[in-house]
């Protein structure tokens, strides 16, 4: 964006912020409104769809500090601030500092808005180039103009929401971010409120600079199954307590909806986890693994058969106390 809008635009309004604030409420300011105005929860709202790109012109310039700067500088001097005042008895005004550079008064010279900038604290506009206008459509001066060096353009936050088998499997997806659609690829393995960065998908670069980034927070609709774990996928898998006790080999679904057999070996204990290779997410390099955890499934109801049947089986094992190395080991 020119510089020489910024004297039109009261940016602070935009975000509805003191012209003090801190980084961290302008950050929450912004975040707040883009939410409000996105185009996903505001379809075909043109009105929406203008406060957000206001929005995210505001938070760009206040968010930098050099920009704000700049900003605030310029902002000034179209108001009429202190160093800008009427001329007069007493008052400094524009042809008080026309004299600064050098200049006989009103239409004697023409300034370099940079150097005015320097003047009082700000820095050399980003948008143009020595010689050329400036925001107050002032010549160059000579040489007091001076090539600004590149800068990168601003980062723009945007989300994506995705379903289970999109996160694992990976897809092609619209983004919408500063008023800007864009298709991307979205690789697979993602998990949810991971960051993704599209290098150059951002704001221009000024004087050359290369472009900003996007940055996708991605979010996972839960599956009822599976979780996403690295690359791989995790799920329970509920066993009796006879399969855990004599072992038994059991059935367990896979995602892309084909099933494995697996052998549970005898006394494997509740949160024992297996590690099937090649069976969790079909990557380009292969296929990731499913980790299995083992679940005891403890029957809520129980027949009176089944009750006495436990009672003759704790019978059985005799004065076998579990919990006898666990008070062993807490009081070392």
């Amino acid at each position: 964006m020119a510089s020489q809008d910024w004297m039109h635009k009261d940016f602070y309004a935009v975000l509805g912020v003191a012209k003090d604030a801190d980084s961290d409420t302008i950050k929450k300011a912004y975040r707040t409104l883009a939410k409000k105005y996105h185009p996903d929860r505001n379809p075909d709202d043109a009105v929406a769809a203008e406060k957000f790109k206001e929005v995210g012109e505001a938070y760009a310039v206040l968010s930098d500090a050099k920009d704000r700067q700049q900003y605030d500088a310029i902002r000034s001097m179209a108001g009429g601030g202190p160093r800008f005042t009427a001329g007069g008895a007493g008052g400094g005004g524009f042809e008080d500092i026309f004299s600064m550079f050098g200049g006989g008064g009103s239409g004697a010279q023409s300034i370099d808005i940079d150097d005015l900038l320097r003047q009082f604290g700000g820095q050399a506009s980003p948008t143009r180039r020595a010689g050329q206008p400036g925001p107050f459509g002032f010549g160059g001066f000579g040489g007091f103009g001076s090539q600004p060096e590149p800068r990168k353009g601003p980062d723009v936050l945007t989300d994506v929401r995705l379903g289970f088998r999109q996160a694992v499997e990976g897809d092609t997806v619209e983004l919408t971010a500063d008023g800007r659609t864009i298709t991307t690829r979205i690789p697979a393995g993602v998990h949810d409120r991971q960051r993704i960065r599209l290098r150059g998908k951002g704001r221009p670069g000024q004087a050359g600079g290369e472009n900003g980034d996007m940055v996708v927070t991605v979010h996972v609709d839960k599956h009822p199954v599976y979780a996403i774990d690295g690359t791989n996928l995790r799920m329970d898998l509920p066993v009796t307590l006879k399969e855990a006790a004599l072992g038994a080999t059991v059935e367990v679904p896979l995602l892309d909806g084909t099933s494995t057999r697996v052998k549970i070996k005898a006394g494997t204990q509740s949160g024992t986890v297996m590690r099937l290779r090649g069976k969790g997410v079909k990557l380009r390099k292969g296929t990731s693994d499913l980790l299995v955890t083992v679940q005891v499934a403890v029957p809520r109801k129980l027949s009176v058969q089944a009750k006495e049947a436990l009672e003759a089986f704790d019978t059985a094992m005799g004065e076998t106390d579990p919990r006898a190395a666990l008070r062993q080991e807490a009081g070392t």
